[in-house]
């Protein structure tokens, strides 16, 4: 996004195609294509190919913002080079966005491993799992034990959503108050 030009369009091009790919769908299909043993790498890597989006086009757009500053304008006047704008200014400007939707999408990546291992196509049933918890459930004769790891998963998807917000407040200048 800082150098723009067809480099950046090919950049946003690309991460459309990923972006118009369901995260949870496209980990259902790349999972069921390597039916040898699944460990947690696997499933990381498989999240992570297709949930980087989200965060690409944050930091693009984050950037893109930043880059049309004043400050960034001023020290371009001044005779500042473009990676000395990049690195002193930009970079350090567009992370608080960077950070507050990886913080967020945290609990979107723990929500599809639990959907993966409850549908079977993640974790093997001898790793724990919410969702291998939750599929192994007997709900007809305790549906209790159904609860416990909902909730557990509930709560702790919460936190991570919470913890995004705090996040963006506590690096948000234009929510802090003189």
């Amino acid at each position: 996004g800082f150098f723009g030009g067809w480099v950046d369009a090919v950049l946003s091009r690309i991460t459309d195609i990923f972006f118009a790919l369901p995260m949870l769908l496209g980990a259902i299909v790349v999972l069921q294509m390597f039916k040898t043993s699944k460990s947690i790498w696997k499933i990381v890597l498989v999240l992570t190919l297709f949930g980087w989006v989200g965060v690409c086009r944050i930091a693009r757009s984050a950037v893109l913002e930043s880059k049309n500053l004043e400050f960034n304008t001023a020290s371009t006047a001044l005779g500042s080079t473009p990676a000395r704008n990049l690195f002193r200014h930009i970079l350090p400007n567009s992370l608080a966005p960077i950070i507050v939707i990886a913080t967020t999408s945290l609990a979107s990546y723990i929500v599809a491993e639990a959907t993966l291992s409850f549908l079977g196509v993640g974790l093997p049933t001898t790793t724990v799992s919410w969702g291998g918890d939750i599929a192994q459930s007997i709900l007809r004769t305790d549906p209790m034990v159904l609860f416990y790891p909902s909730a557990a998963l509930a709560i702790t998807v919460l936190a991570f959503i919470m913890m995004g917000d705090a996040v963006k407040d506590a690096l948000d200048p234009k929510s802090r108050t003189a």
